[in-house]
C-alpha cells in the first residue's frame, strides 16, 4: 500500500519543530486510521482489499498499542521505584570519556515519553544506570565496611598472644596518619599517663597544637613528637635581587606576608620571566592546615568541606591562569618539582618546614650554600611530624617511658637534633632560644639562622582536631580538583568526581556540605 503525504503547493511540507519530527516518527491510533481510510480510497477497484483483511490489520494494530502502553507502564513503574535507591549511573560526554557517579535517586521527572532520574542534582536517562542496590543492602553493607574498618584498626592478634619479648613496645607514626591508633575506640596506644607520664608537667613545654593532634577524641594524649614543622618560604636570593633589588629577609617578607602582598609580587616575578612557586600543589598545606574543623566530626557521617579548602581552589585557579605556576611541574614528589630546585629552574621559592629544607631542597640544589633564605610565609601552617607512641600490651611500659621521653622531653637531646639535622624541635624554651642564637645558623643557607622565622611561625599555628577522614579526604580532594585545575573537567565535575570518590572510599559517609 502507498503512504500519503498531503501536497502544499506542489511540495511536501517539512515538519517545524521537533515535537512534530518526534511525532512523525510515532504511528499513533489517529495515524493508523486516516492511513487505512487513505488505503481503502486510493485501493486498486480491480483487486479490492478484503473486509477481513482490513479487520486483521486494525486488530494487529490495536495489539501493538496494548503492548506500547503496557511496556510505557512497565517503564514508568520501574522508573519510579527507582526513588530512594541507591544506583551508580555512568554517562558519557561529547568527548568521549565516561564518568560514573554513585548516590540515591532523588526524583523521577517525564518529559514526554522519555524519563530521566536524579542523582546528586544532576539529571540522568535511564539508560544511563549501571547498578541498583536495595537501601537496605546498602545500610548493611555500610555497616559491614564499617566493621571490617574497624576489625583492621585493631591491634594485631599476634600482639595480644605473643610471649612477652616478642610483644612491640613502641612504634612511630606520622602525623596524617597517627588518628589512626590515637583513637580511644581502637585502642592501640597506651594513654600517656597510664606510662606514669603527665602531659601537664612532663610535656609543658610542648607546643600546643602538636598536644592537639597527639590526643584522642577524648582529649586524651596517647603519642608524642620530638618535632613540630612550621613552614616557612624559601626563596632564591639571586632572583630576588633581579626582581627587587634586594634579597634581605625582612624586605621580602613584606612582599610575602599574606596572599594579598604574595600576589603582587607573583605579577613583578612574571614580569621578570620567574614563577612565584612551583605547582598548585606547593601552596595546598597553607590552606588545608588551617581549616576550623576535622573533615568529619566525632560521632558523625557528614564530611564538610571547609572554607580554607575552596579558597585554595579558588586561588589556584587565578594564579595558574595568570601564570604564576611553572607549567612543566604537574604536582608534588616527582623528578619535575625536584628539578624545579635546581639552579636552572625559574622557580623563585618554595614552602617548606625545616625537614623539608634538609631533606628534598638541600639534596636537590646543585649550586652553591647561600642561594636560598627563609622568612615569613602567607600564611602560617604545619607540614607534618613523627609521633611515637606506646603500644597496647606492651610488656615494658618502664623502658617506653623513658625512651619517649627521652626522644620528646628532653631538653638537650632536642638542642642535639636541631643543631645536628637541622629539624625544628617541639621545645618552645628551646627554640624561643634559637631565634636569636647565631649557633643555629644554617651553612645551607648562608649563615642565616632560620628560627628567627620558624619559631614565630609555631607560635602562630592552630589546627582542629584530626579524623580518620582527614588524610583520605586531603588526597580526594586535591586529585579532583587537579583535574580541574589542569583544565580537563569543569568546577561543578571535580565536585561531584570528589563525592563519587569519596562514597566508593567510606559508603558509611552519609552527606557532603560544601561551603556556601
Amino acid at each position: 500500500m502507498a503512504l500519503i503525504q498531503p501536497i502544499v503547493d506542489g511540495k511536501i511540507p517539512e515538519n517545524k519543530t521537533e515535537d512534530n519530527a518526534s511525532k512523525g516518527n510515532e504511528l499513533g491510533y489517529d495515524q493508523f486510521l486516516q492511513l487505512l481510510c487513505a488505503e481503502m480510497q486510493y485501493q486498486d477497484p480491480l483487486e479490492p482489499t478484503s473486509n477481513t483483511e482490513y479487520v486483521a490489520q486494525l486488530a494487529t494494530f490495536s495489539q501493538m498499542e496494548a503492548m506500547l502502553n503496557m511496556q510505557q507502564s512497565i517503564q514508568s513503574s520501574n522508573a519510579n521505584g527507582l526513588v530512594g535507591k541507591y544506583v551508580i549511573v555512568k554517562s558519557t560526554n561529547q568527548s568521549g570519556n565516561t564518568t560514573a557517579e554513585a548516590g540515591f535517586v532523588d526524583y523521577v521527572q517525564y518529559e514526554g515519553s522519555k524519563m530521566y532520574v536524579f542523582v546528586n542534582g544532576n539529571k540522568y536517562s535511564l539508560a544511563d544506570i549501571y547498578q541498583v542496590a536495595d537501601t537496605d543492602y546498602m545500610e548493611a553493607l555500610t555497616l559491614a565496611e564499617t566493621f571490617r574498618n574497624a576489625v583492621a584498626a585493631l591491634p594485631d592478634p599476634d600482639q595480644l598472644t605473643a610471649a612477652d619479648d616478642d610483644k612491640v613496645d613502641i612504634f612511630a607514626a606520622e602525623i596524617d596518619y597517627v588518628v589512626k591508633y590515637t583513637d580511644a575506640d581502637i585502642d592501640a596506644a597506651m594513654p600517656l599517663e597510664a606510662l606514669g607520664i603527665n602531659p601537664e608537667t612532663d610535656l609543658a613545654d610542648q607546643f600546643d597544637f602538636t598536644k592537639t593532634v597527639a590526643s584522642d577524641q577524648n582529649g586524651v594524649m596517647r603519642a608524642s613528637t620530638w618535632q613540630a614543622c612550621p613552614g616557612v618560604l624559601v626563596y632564591r636570593r639571586d632572583i630576588a635581587n633581579e626582581v627587587f633589588g634586594t634579597d634581605d629577609p625582612e624586605v621580602i617578607g613584606e612582599k610575602t606576608k599574606d596572599w594579598d602582598a604574595m600576589k603582587a609580587t607573583a605579577e613583578e616575578l612574571k614580569a621578570k620571566g620567574y614563577y612565584a612557586f612551583s605547582c598548585y600543589t606547593d601552596t595546598f598545606r597553607t590552606y588545608s592546615n588551617n581549616i576550623s574543623e576535622p573533615w568529619v566530626a566525632p560521632g558523625e557521617t557528614t564530611i564538610k568541606v571547609d572554607q580554607k579548602i575552596i579558597d585554595w581552589v579558588t586561588d589556584s585557579k587565578e594564579w595558574k591562569d595568570a601564570g604564576y605556576f611553572d607549567p612543566a611541574v604537574k604536582g608534588q614528589w616527582n623528578a619535575d618539582w625536584f628539578t624545579a630546585m635546581s639552579s636552572s629552574s625559574k622557580v623563585f621559592a618554595f614552602l617548606f618546614p625545616a625537614w623539608g629544607i634538609d631533606t628534598q631542597l638541600k639534596p636537590n640544589w646543585d649550586g652553591e650554600n647561600g642561594a636560598w633564605a627563609v622568612t615569613n610565609a602567607p600564611l602560617s601552617y604545619n607540614w607534618g611530624g613523627t609521633f611515637v607512641l606506646a603500644a597496647e600490651g606492651t610488656d615494658n611500659p618502664g623502658h617506653v617511658k623513658d625512651i619517649l621521653l627521652a626522644l620528646t622531653a628532653d631538653a638537650d637531646n632536642l638542642k642535639m637534633i636541631s643543631k645536628e639535622y637541622a629539624d625544628f624541635t617541639n621545645a618552645k624554651t628551646l627554640m624561643e632560644a634559637a631565634k636569636t642564637d647565631n649557633s643555629f645558623a644554617s651553612d645551607f643557607l648562608g649563615g642565616q639562622n632560620p628560627y628567627t622565622y620558624f619559631t614565630p611561625g609555631a607560635d602562630a599555628i592552630e589546627m582542629a582536631p584530626l579524623s580518620a577522614y582527614d588524610q583520605g579526604c586531603v588526597e580526594l580532594i586535591q586529585n579532583a580538583f587537579g583535574d580541574y585545575l589542569r583544565g580537563q573537567i569543569d568546577y561543578d565535575k571535580a565536585k561531584q568526581n570528589f563525592e563519587t570518590a569519596v562514597r566508593e572510599r567510606y559508603p558509611e559517609i552519609s552527606e557532603i556540605q560544601w561551603p556556601e
